[in-house]
Parts: structure tokens; C-alpha cells; sequence
């Protein structure tokens, strides 16, 4: 997996890199039979994660975590058939961004770690760059059950008082 990260200065050195990329890694492990994949990933502040909200949804407020996937709700293996790729080079699926300010205050309103709320938008994310829709009724389901399968496999547990959240 390539991982093109961009951390904004007013949250570097703050987030655990190498654990986002092994969640990461296991979001989109045997998804695509071994082929090769890049994931952009930003990791900025409230303001920053706001501006890029405003820009592409018109939604002038800060979120936890958006995604743009390369091709809306595509599944990757319809996009693979596509868009090809020489052999070896990675399929881009997307870029995530993170606010982790939001990751931190949502750790303690939700009662679980910081780690754990990172690794969850993350894999958020990442779900929204292989097809998934939480706002599909049919998908939102199956979501969940995807997203908590990837955190299960990390040993990350949910908080107590988190209940059935579905996230950014």
C-alpha cells in the first residue's frame, strides 16, 4: 500500500503514523486479491477539515472525517475493470482527510481512546473509498458490521457509551 500522507503543521508530530497506516492496511487487507493500492491521507485541524468541507459539500462547518473516493461509490474490483493500471502500480482509491482535534474531543464524549477514534475514522474513511454508504439504508449495515470487523481484527474495542454511532 502507498500512503501519501499530508499533516498540517498545527497537528504534527500528534498522530501515531505508523499505527494509522496498519489500520489502514488491515481496512483494505484481502479486499482487493492482492493487488496494490494508494490511499491519500490528510491529517489537519478543525479549520482546515472545515475549508475542505465547505469546498466540496458546501457544508461551512468542521467534521470528523471526509473521504473522496477516485470514482464515487465504485466497488474497487468495477474499478479496477475501468481504469486500468500497468502491472505492479498501485490503484489510487482515494484521499481521506482527519480532524484531530474532532478525533480527540470525540474519543472523550464517546468514552474510548484516542487510538481507537482515530483508527475508526480512518477505517470510516476508507470504507467511503471502497464503495461503502452509510446513507444508503440497504449499505449502512453493512457498513458498521465492516467497519467494527477491521477494529475488532486491531484489538480496538468500542466505549461504553458509544452505542450504534455511524460516523462522518
Amino acid at each position: 500500500m502507498v500512503i501519501d500522507w499530508e499533516i498540517e503543521e498545527s497537528v504534527k508530530g500528534r498522530a501515531d503514523l505508523p499505527f494509522l497506516e496498519s489500520v489502514l492496511r488491515e481496512a483494505v487487507a484481502g479486499r482487493l486479491a492482492g493487488r496494490p493500492v494508494a490511499i491519500g491521507v490528510t491529517v489537519t485541524d478543525d479549520e482546515g477539515i472545515r475549508q475542505m468541507n465547505r469546498e466540496y459539500r458546501g457544508i461551512d462547518a468542521p467534521t470528523d472525517v471526509l473521504s473522496f473516493p477516485l470514482q464515487e461509490y465504485l466497488r474497487p474490483e468495477e474499478l479496477a475493470a475501468t481504469f486500468p493500471l500497468p502491472p505492479g502500480e498501485p490503484l489510487h482509491l482515494g484521499d481521506i482527510a482527519i480532524s484531530y482535534p474532532r478525533a480527540v474531543e470525540q474519543a472523550t464524549e464517546y468514552g474510548h481512546s484516542l487510538e481507537r477514534e482515530l483508527a475508526f475514522l480512518a477505517v470510516h474513511g476508507v470504507m467511503h473509498l471502497l464503495g461503502y454508504d452509510h446513507e444508503d439504508p440497504d449499505q449502512a449495515g453493512l457498513m458498521r458490521r465492516e467497519e467494527e470487523a477491521v477494529l475488532l481484527r486491531l484489538g480496538l474495542t468500542r466505549g461504553k457509551e458509544e452505542g450504534d454511532r455511524v460516523g462522518g
